[in-house]
């Protein structure tokens, strides 16, 4: 959003942050939703979370349980509930079934993982080579995830030997773009969907013709804004319920490192230069 490459353009000036949880101090005479002491998180996309104090209409606040440590409130709303979203609606999973996806130590990555998981459905996970490789593809295990591989072997005679005992996936998930999403969409079942929800390289979208035309495999796009701006309150509230209550009971977490406000600086170096794989949260108390 800083960068002005996000679906929405805020008119300046501007607050900035996507994502947050507040507590309600004050209410209105006409406020019958929420009251003084609920925790809160936007409903609405680019509200500007970095800020101590904001004035809300109450159709823009959605309350959440005070169970949930704080870092997670903060993050639930985007990152969880956009891997819950395209899970849900892009193809029909049973357990068994497999999706594979790109950019899978994200916090969209991470969340799909657990989520299908719970679900039975298996997940072959891609990422980057590093030197925190062999760190990231433990903790990707831990929470549930079936295969790990690195971008280099994708595509490679030994991922098709890897996966041979594998149904071949229902669903891509795609948060890189270029080779990456060519590679993961020729993956695909005959009949599959390869979803773009993000853009990490900064390139194109690739998809090979032969899956396209012989696979009839579809490509869609997925932005949670614009799903949450035409989905019922009641739809978009018994989503976030259900993804607090797995957080309440440990079904669900998220992986992420804190900074108070004083060094926001330190947090946007930590973001802007990949200086870290855990989503960074700031804490404004």
């Amino acid at each position: 959003m800083i960068r002005g490459g996000y679906g929405i353009k805020p008119t300046l000036p501007a607050v900035g942050g996507n994502e947050g949880v507040a507590r309600v101090t004050a209410v209105g005479s006409g406020v019958t939703g929420l009251k003084i002491g609920d925790r809160v998180i936007p409903a609405v996309a680019g509200f500007g979370t970095w800020r101590t104090d904001a004035v809300a209409k109450e159709a823009d606040l959605l309350a959440v349980s005070d169970k949930i440590p704080v870092e997670y409130a903060a993050t639930l709303a985007v990152n969880p509930a956009t891997a819950y979203r395209m899970l849900a609606d892009f193809a029909t999973l049973k357990s068994g079934d497999v999706v594979i996806q790109n950019a899978a130590n994200s916090a969209v990555g991470q969340a799909v993982i657990q989520l299908a998981a719970l679900r039975g459905i298996k997940t072959i996970n891609i990422i980057r080579d590093d030197e925190q490789y062999a760190e990231t593809v433990e903790h990707l295990k831990g929470l549930g995830a079936t295969i790990v591989m690195t971008d280099d072997y994708l595509g490679s005679a030994d991922f098709k030997r890897l996966i041979a005992d594998l149904p071949a996936p229902k669903l891509a998930l795609n948060g890189v773009g270029g080779a990456s999403s060519l590679q993961i969409t020729k993956a695909l079942a005959k009949g599959g969907v390869s979803v773009t929800y993000g853009g990490q390289s900064h390139e194109p979208v690739l998809v090979s013709t032969t899956a396209l035309i012989f696979q009839d495999v579809s490509v869609r796009g997925f932005w949670l804004s614009e799903w949450s701006k035409n989905a019922p309150v009641d739809e978009r509230k018994a989503m976030l319920a259900e993804l607090a209550t797995l957080f309440e009971q440990g079904k669900l977490r998220s992986w992420v490192e804190t900074y108070p406000l004083a060094n926001f600086d330190q947090a946007l170096d930590a973001v802007v230069h990949r200086l870290t794989k855990r989503k960074v949260v700031l804490l404004l108390e």
